[in-house]
């Protein structure tokens, strides 16, 4: 049986932030566990909820080395779904009211502590890994400590990395001489073909060097990020691990996102019902967002941080031509103010026809992926997105542009072949989204039956972590053997 530890900063149902928490918590369930023991680590931050530090039991402590003092590390471990948690405990790094907490130069110190511990508890916990699976900077210093320890013993020796990168926005930079002092590491590492880049010490870059595969989130996004546009200032470093570098799209929790078991939702549906049934959840939504009931117009939803990165500079350009079509618009999420305010003055301007809900709500994000006719997502960049996954597994038709996990997972309408999951445009252009948007009105008023078969191809589609777990598995083969 072959070993995985997976180490991230956050996971569900702990602590989450985003995405990355839905993938750690969600995967290691998948695997098959005649042949692999999975197990995560992760900070006990005192932000948790009560009922989750509770289930954790004490296992033990130690002190560690960093930026030149002594730290307590405690280690703490519970059982959960069936999947063994361990926390590496230290109030003084982890006991703020929010994960990432601070500065840079703070998060940087935190987590340099956290990759350093996540390597000195494993002697404590008696699991000794064949493979450490990496999560975003946070995280990337293991690969780069590890290289390090292996110098202290033969413990360390063989174990393999692989490094999942989920954004590669985020990467943990601050000034080589501050990093140095932080993480102890020698002067051998802080040079430009390792964690130096551009005069700076970047943690990424160094999990990156020294990971013996790498992986992002989607085969697109792979190809993406080795260009100077996407790449991040790494596009260079990408390029020369492209032999290392995987894209594997994330799945989705199809227990969690189901449209015959949703509790969250106003009416279930499935497959075969969808055509009687959908329509009773849009009427529901209409009434509680207040819109105007008709069960005939297209509505399109919108569930998403509301920034520039999401596409919304896009939407800004052309919202008031949309709002003269015969559609409605449902908005749930927050993020830039100018966006936060844009939707609430087009929810005043066409009351009825445009909802805006500038909050986060779990319960009315299931309602909305349930009952819409159509899902908004026109990203300048999408390493693999979630929302999308969850549309097609209601049978709301995805409209998006043509990037990273959008371009992977929703094949565009032909309607010569009658083939396809959703609508895609190709260029970050506010108008071609407009056209796009209107192509999907008149397949969805002239073309019922066409759109109908739409909703059932994209229903059937299977982007479950069952399907994503065994491309890691076949990753894993690669790095151990069998």
């Amino acid at each position: 049986m072959k070993r995985v530890l997976f180490a991230a900063s956050e996971c569900v149902p702990f602590v989450k932030t985003g995405g990355l928490a839905d993938v750690v918590g969600s995967l290691p369930k998948y695997f098959d566990p005649k042949k692999y023991d999975v197990r995560v680590i992760l900070p006990k931050y005192n932000c948790m909820f009560q009922q989750w530090k509770d289930m954790m039991v004490y296992q033990e402590s130690f002190q560690m080395d960093i930026n030149n003092k002594r730290e307590y590390v405690g280690v703490l471990s519970c059982t959960y779904d069936g999947i063994v948690f361990y926390f590496v405990d230290n109030e003084y790094y982890f006991s703020g009211r929010t994960i990432y907490e601070g500065d840079e130069k703070w998060n940087i110190e935190r987590f340099a502590f956290f990759s350093k511990a996540v390597l000195s508890v494993l002697p404590v916990i008696d699991f000794r890994p064949d493979i450490l699976h990496c999560h975003d900077w946070q995280t990337a210093l293991i690969p780069v400590y590890l290289d390090n320890f292996r110098y202290l013993g033969e413990y360390y020796r063989g174990i393999k990395t692989l490094m999942t990168i989920h954004n590669l926005k985020f990467q943990g930079i601050w000034d080589t001489k501050t990093v140095k002092q932080i993480t102890g590491l020698p002067q051998y590492y802080f040079v430009p073909d390792k964690l130096e880049a551009y005069k700076d010490a970047n943690l990424l870059k160094g999990g990156i060097v020294y990971a013996d595969k790498v992986t992002t989130v989607s085969h697109s996004y792979a190809q993406e990020i080795q260009t100077p546009f996407y790449g991040e200032g790494l596009h260079g470093l990408m390029y020369a691990r492209s032999n290392d570098l995987y894209g594997i799209v994330n799945g989705l929790d199809y227990k969690e996102f189901s449209p015959f078991l949703d509790e969250r939702i106003h009416k279930r549906f499935t497959v075969e019902n969808f055509r009687k049934n959908k329509v009773q959840n849009k009427l529901a939504l209409q009434e509680e967002v207040g819109l105007d009931q008709n069960p005939k117009v297209m509505l399109i939803g919108i569930v998403s941080r509301l920034t520039d990165q999401k596409g919304f500079d896009l939407i800004e350009c052309v919202l008031d031509e949309l709002c003269q079509d015969a559609l409605q618009l449902v908005v749930l999420g927050t993020g830039e103010p100018k966006y936060e305010n844009l939707f609430r003055h087009f929810a005043w301007k066409y009351p009825g026809q445009v909802s805006a809900s500038i909050f986060y709500n779990e319960d009315l994000s299931h309602r909305i992926y349930a009952s819409c006719d159509a899902f908004l997502m026109p990203s300048l960049f999408e390493p693999c997105g979630l929302s999308q996954l969850m549309s097609l597994r209601y049978g709301t038709i995805p409209i998006v542009r043509e990037t990273g996990g959008l371009k992977d997972t929703v094949e565009p309408y032909n309607e010569y072949t009658k083939m396809g999951t959703g609508f895609r445009f190709a260029n970050y252009n506010a108008h071609e989204m407009l056209d796009t948007i209107r192509y999907a009105q008149r397949v969805f008023y002239d073309k019922k039956r066409d759109w109908n078969k739409i909703v059932e191809r994209a229903m059937e589609q299977d982007f479950s972590w069952k399907n994503s777990a065994g491309k890691y598995e076949a990753l894993y083969k690669g790095l151990v053997g069998s």
